[in-house]
C-alpha cells in the first residue's frame, strides 16, 4: 500500500487544514484504491504567530470608494456577446476585487432614471424574490466554492444597485451579472479569509451557470453573456485590491508571509518532524507538498536520505526560485540535486506566481508538468486541489 504524505503550505491552519487534506485525500483515492493518505500539519506546532498579539503591524488603509463614482472612464455601456472560449481571467480578478463591479458598471450606463408612473412593478422586483429564496436556502447552491452564498444573495437583494442595473439590463442578462457577483463575493471571501481550497475556474463557471438559472436566466444564459466593461477597471481594482492586503504582502504580517521567514530561519523542527513521521511508514511513500510544503519536502529528502520516498510531488512551490537564488537552506546553487532524492514531478500554473520550474536547474531529476486552473493569481495559488488534472497527474507516477 502506497502511503501518501500530504504537506501543506503556508497560512494554513485548523479547521482549514483538515478539510484541506480531507480534499486531497479524496481527490487521490478517487483515482486510486488502497491508499494511505498521511497528513502532515506543521502548521500548528511550527507555524508562526505573532507573540506580542501584532504589536509590530501598522494601521490598515482607510476604506476605498464603492459605486459608481469608484470607476472611471465615464458612463459605462454594456456589450453584449458571446465569447466562448475567451480567457476572462482578469475579468475575474477584478470581479473578486469588486464583486458589485458589473452592477455598478451596468448602473451607471443605465440612463436618466427617470421617476415610474404609480402602479409600475419594478424591473428588479423578480430578481431580488429570487435572490431572498436563493438566500433562505443556504450555501447548497454553491457548496463547491464555501461558505457564503446566503449572506451574499441576502446583500444584493437588499443592494441600492440592483434597481438601476435593471433598468439598464434585460431581465435574464441582470441575472446573469448577479450570478457573477455572487460567485465573485463568495470566492472573494474565501480568498480574504485565506481558505487552502479556492475553486478552479470550471467550477466557478458552473456555479455562475447554476446560479443564473436559479435567477431567472434562460438557457446557456452565461455562455450567452453579458459582457461588460469590467476589463476597464481591473487595474484599479486590482491595486485597490492589493493595497488592502498590504499588511499581508509587503510587511510579512500575515501567517502565510511569516511562515516562509520562519521555516527559512528556523526550519530544522519542521523537517526532523518529518523524517519521524516517514521513518514510521512502510515503503513505498510519496511525498506531496503545497508550496511552502513542497520546500520542506525537498529539504527534508536532501538533507538526508529516505529510503522509504520513492516519488516528490512539488504543486506551486518555490523551492526551484529559492535553489537558484542561494536560499533554499539545505542546497546552495549551482550543487546538484544529490542522487537519494527520488523521482521528482513538479506541478505549476502559468498564471500562479508563486510556482517555479526545476527541470532547466536540475536536467534528468525533475519533471515539470503544467496544469491550469482558469484562476487568476492569488486564487490560482490555492486552486490546484480542485483541479482533477492535479489528481491524474500526481496519481499517473505514484509507486
Amino acid at each position: 500500500m502506497t502511503a501518501v504524505v500530504f504537506i501543506h503550505g503556508t497560512g494554513v491552519r485548523e479547521p482549514g487544514f483538515s478539510k484541506l487534506a480531507g480534499r486531497v485525500g479524496a481527490g487521490l483515492t478517487s483515482l486510486r484504491d488502497g491508499l494511505r493518505i498521511v497528513p502532515y500539519y506543521w502548521g500548528g506546532p511550527h507555524g508562526a504567530v505573532l507573540a506580542a498579539d501584532g504589536a509590530s503591524l501598522p494601521p490598515g488603509p482607510g476604506a476605498t470608494a464603492r459605486g459608481p463614482a469608484a470607476f472611471e472612464g465615464g458612463p459605462a455601456v454594456v456589450e453584449r456577446a458571446a465569447h466562448a472560449g475567451e480567457d476572462t481571467t482578469d475579468e475575474w480578478a477584478a470581479r473578486y476585487a469588486d464583486p458589485y463591479a458589473e452592477l455598478a458598471l451596468a448602473a451607471a450606463g443605465g440612463g436618466t432614471g427617470a421617476e415610474r408612473p404609480p402602479g409600475t412593478v419594478p424591473p428588479e422586483q423578480g430578481l431580488r424574490g429570487r435572490l431572498l429564496a436563493l438566500a433562505a436556502q443556504g450555501d447548497a447552491a454553491a457548496a463547491e466554492l464555501g461558505d457564503g452564498l446566503s449572506r451574499a444573495a441576502g446583500d444584493l437583494a437588499a443592494h441600492p444597485l440592483l434597481g438601476p442595473a435593471a433598468d439598464a439590463l434585460e431581465p435574464g442578462d441582470l441575472a446573469v451579472v448577479a450570478a457573477r457577483a455572487l460567485t465573485a463575493r463568495v470566492v472573494a471571501g474565501a480568498l480574504d479569509s485565506d481558505s487552502p481550497l479556492v475553486p478552479g475556474g470550471d467550477i466557478r463557471d458552473a456555479v455562475v451557470a447554476r446560479l443564473a438559472a436559479a435567477l431567472g436566466a434562460p438557457d446557456a444564459g452565461t455562455e450567452r453573456g453579458v459582457r461588460s466593461l469590467v476589463l476597464r477597471v481591473a487595474g484599479s481594482a486590482a491595486s485597490r485590491a492589493a493595497v488592502r492586503r498590504r499588511r499581508a504582502l509587503t510587511e510579512a504580517a500575515h501567517p502565510a508571509a511569516a511562515d516562509i521567514l520562519r521555516y527559512l530561519s528556523r526550519g530544522e523542527a519542521v523537517r526532523a518532524d518529518l523524517r519521524t513521521l516517514v521513518a514510521g511508514l512502510r515503503p513505498p511513500v510519496a511525498l506531496v507538498g503545497h508550496s511552502l510544503g513542497g520546500i520542506i519536502a525537498l529539504d527534508t529528502l536532501i538533507s538526508a536520505p529516505l529510503p522509504q520516498v520513492r516519488l516528490l510531488v512539488t504543486v506551486g512551490s518555490q523551492a526551484p526560485f529559492l535553489y537558484e537564488s542561494g536560499s533554499l537552506p539545505t542546497l546552495e546553487h549551482p550543487a546538484p540535486l544529490p542522487p537519494h532524492v527520488p523521482d521528482w514531478l513538479n506541478l505549476y500554473d502559468r498564471r500562479d506566481l508563486l510556482s517555479y520550474l526545476g527541470e532547466g536547474l536540475f536536467p534528468g531529476r525533475v519533471t515539470d508538468t503544467a496544469v491550469d486552473s482558469r484562476q487568476p493569481f492569488p486564487a490560482a495559488h490555492s486552486a490546484y486541489w480542485t483541479n482533477p488534472a492535479v489528481f491524474r497527474h500526481i496519481v499517473e507516477r505514484l509507486p
